[in-house]
């Protein structure tokens, strides 16, 4: 454990050095990140206010609490992991990486915690100047609030690790950039962030709730906002730790053999 902390406080410290060397990178990075939940916000509070002032019980200021705390949720549970992936194993980055005494993955949560640390400071002064621009109706309670940081912590490990086992895919496909597009695209339509689950066809909301993509973004927003019942927030909470249980499992079966079969193919 000793060791493990030495290992990420060395990392924090890589980490934060690398990115202050690319900040054009990092600028672009965090203004791709901020305009997509604005975007939404923009296009669904404009909806609401052709409709005569809401769509199916969502105002233009109950979209603009939705979304706000959807960048937040987003950026605080967002990887990289399957993009990268594919890069290491195909050239070869990876292979110095197994021999070291330590899994691979500690150097990639170190890097991941870093980058939102370094993001989130930007991140917060903007929703609290969106949220002077849209005035959205926050109904956040003080039970709500505790329970949304557990929430949090678990939508993130929940999508590290699915995200992580779909990385691991490139062991055995060289080129995984459209699976990696079709997930992204399921994702923002099962998770909740193109639209609340409460706008979605019934089929489509049933689906929804039964995978995993919701419990990564949209339970926690609507948790934190009042959406939910506290049968809702504890049948949540067993969605998450259910999921979170046979990702991990899943994650160590592909990682094991996808490693025993690893080889660097080339550029």
């Amino acid at each position: 454990m000793i060791d493990l902390l030495v290992l990420y406080r060395a990392q924090f410290k890589t980490t934060i050095a690398s990115q202050l060397q690319y900040r054009g990178a990092l600028v672009i990075w965090i203004i791709g990140l901020i305009l997509q939940p604005v975007i939404y916000l923009s296009v669904w509070s404009t909806v609401a206010t052709s409709q005569g002032g809401s769509v199916d019980g969502f105002t233009a200021s109950d979209f603009a609490a939705y979304y706000l705390t959807a960048l937040v949720v987003s950026q605080a549970s967002f990887t990289w992991i399957m993009w990268e992936m594919e890069y290491w194993i195909r050239q070869g980055n990876l292979s110095p990486l197994l021999v070291r005494p330590v899994h691979p993955i500690h150097q990639h949560v170190a890097n991941n915690l870093t980058f939102k640390l370094l993001t989130m400071a930007v991140v917060i002064p903007v929703v609290v100047v969106l949220t002077i621009v849209f005035q959205p109706n926050f109904t956040i309670s003080v039970w709500t609030a505790l329970a949304f940081v557990p929430a949090l912590i678990l939508a993130m490990a929940l999508r590290f690790a699915v995200e992580w086992t779909m990385a691991s895919l490139a062991f055995w496909v060289t080129r995984v950039n459209a699976i990696n597009q079709l997930y992204y695209v399921v994702f923002l339509f099962l998770s909740g962030f193109v639209a609340p689950l409460d706008l979605l066809p019934e089929p489509a909301r049933a689906i929804a709730e039964l995978l995993p993509f919701y419990r990564m973004l949209g339970f926690p927003v609507e948790l934190l906002l009042g959406r939910l019942s506290p049968t809702q927030v504890v049948v949540g909470f067993g969605a998450q730790l259910g999921w979170l249980a046979f990702a991990l499992l899943l994650l160590n079966v592909t990682w094991a053999r996808g490693v025993r079969q690893y080889s660097a193919v080339g550029a």
